[in-house]
């Protein structure tokens, strides 16, 4: 396992009490999305040893929904209407994990994303998501 973190991310901007027992996050906004990562470590993993879903279901409903919400000026907030993970393969402890959203219809009502999450390049769960805009 490695301690690298690649270039352009940082520790991740947005804090809560659910995310915390997983830090240290970390994050980088491109001009459409703001990708999630971490290094797999045993507090992300379940009892088989790979990274739990409800991890990665809770993560990729965060990066999705902040990737919507930085493309609005101003709102209340965005609250999650419906998401979907499809998984394909397991993440691994040690691996490097990327929550890879795009924010695909930015709307005054309704916000929609989809992505990817990728353990060490390779995609292991599709996601997407719609998320009502609070006012």
């Amino acid at each position: 396992m490695t301690n690298d973190i690649p270039a352009g991310f940082a520790p991740h901007f947005r804090k809560s009490d659910l995310t915390n027992p997983w830090e240290p996050l970390y994050s980088k906004q491109t001009p459409k999305s703001v990708i999630i990562a971490l290094r797999a470590g045993s507090q992300h993993c379940n009892s088989r040893g790979f990274i739990h879903g409800g991890l990665i279901m809770s993560l990729a409903d965060n990066a999705m929904g902040l990737s919507c919400g930085v493309q609005h000026d101003a709102i209340g907030g965005l609250v999650t209407s419906t998401m979907n993970v499809e998984f394909l393969a397991s993440c691994q402890q040690g691996q490097w994990i990327e929550f890879v959203p795009l924010s695909t219809k930015i709307g005054r009502r309704l916000d929609a994303a989809q992505g990817e999450v990728r353990a060490d390049g390779s995609v292991c769960a599709f996601i997407s998501g719609t998320f009502s805009v609070l006012q």
